[in-house]
């Protein structure tokens, strides 16, 4: 069975995009900022908050960042006007950070005061290894010139996270904590997924024993058991961190964590530029990818 997810996978960029999108449809809230309004009610009414992500990144084009400022400031309206649970997560490149660094800096500053003028937070994104350096001088840079509401993610599977924590620590980061899904050398990421792990829990507890509050972002049902331990060991309240999983994943073990009183974040894209996200997440879960195959032949059989 691994075998055939895993070969599924691997011919995704052959697989017609109707059928990539019968996949989407579960694990994005849709192309338009009203769906992504929709579906953060939804979830504030089972009990989990948001962080609402717009889809587009590596843009070529200054056209198409500047567009996607225009949407990342009609989001903030939107959770604004309708009281929503959600923070924002923004992709650097989505805003022209392979185009010109200081255009991707000018283009992120309105969104950053927006936000900060209603008092919604946002989170930058980690991309690949290629814009970890500047990705992390642009998230100094807004903390230093006082703009606390943002936050940033390291991901453990990358050799210099645990250097980068502790470059970060003199401005205790609110942090998503996340293993990683880009393809990365070994030289620069661990391949072996006990070293993920194990990198992971070390992150987590140098980001908590620095004073950071933590997003504990994975579906790793371990690594979430290992967080509730730490947590307990230090004595965090259920406020000094919280639980952050994909919009469709593991909805079984998100109302589980919300049962058990924990604070739960669910990431939720949008947007027309839905294709890459959606085959860089089969990609990265084959085994939803070998279910979603198997789910599609089974429609047609049955047709």
């Amino acid at each position: 069975m691994r075998l055939f997810d895993s070969l599924i996978a691997r011919t995704l960029p052959a697989v017609p995009r109707p059928v990539v999108r019968h996949f989407a449809d579960r694990y994005m809230a849709g192309e338009k900022l009203s769906d992504a309004v929709d579906t953060v009610r939804r979830l504030n009414r089972r009990g989990a908050a948001a962080t609402v992500d717009v889809l587009g990144e590596f843009v070529t084009e200054r056209s198409q960042a500047t567009e996607t400022v225009r949407q990342y400031l009609a989001l903030l309206e939107a959770i604004r006007d309708n009281a929503l649970d959600s923070h924002v997560s923004i992709k650097l490149t989505a805003l022209g950070l392979e185009i010109d660094p200081q255009f991707a800096r000018e283009n992120l500053a309105p969104v950053v005061a927006a936000a900060a003028e209603q008092g919604t937070f946002i989170r930058i994104d980690m991309e690949d290894s290629r814009h970890t350096d500047e990705t992390l001088h642009i998230y100094r840079e807004l903390r230093q010139a006082g703009n606390d509401g943002v936050g940033i993610v390291i991901q453990s599977y990358l050799r210099r996270a645990i250097g980068d924590v502790r470059d970060l620590r003199d401005l205790a980061p609110r942090v998503r904590l996340v293993k990683g899904i880009y393809v990365e050398p070994a030289a620069v990421a661990y391949q072996d997924p006990t070293q993920i792990n194990r990198s992971y829990v070390d992150l987590l507890e140098e980001l908590i024993d620095g004073g950071s509050h933590v997003a504990v972002a994975t579906h790793d049902e371990s690594l979430i058991t290992a967080a509730q331990r730490i947590a307990r060991e230090r004595g965090l309240s259920r406020d000094g961190y919280e639980f952050q999983l994909l919009l469709g994943v593991k909805e079984h073990l998100r109302d589980r964590l919300i049962g058990s009183g924990e604070r739960v974040r669910i990431y939720v894209p949008f947007g027309e530029a839905w294709y890459g996200y959606s085959v860089r997440r089969l990609k990265e879960n084959p085994s939803i990818a070998g279910y979603v195959a198997k789910d599609v032949l089974g429609s047609v059989v049955r047709r």
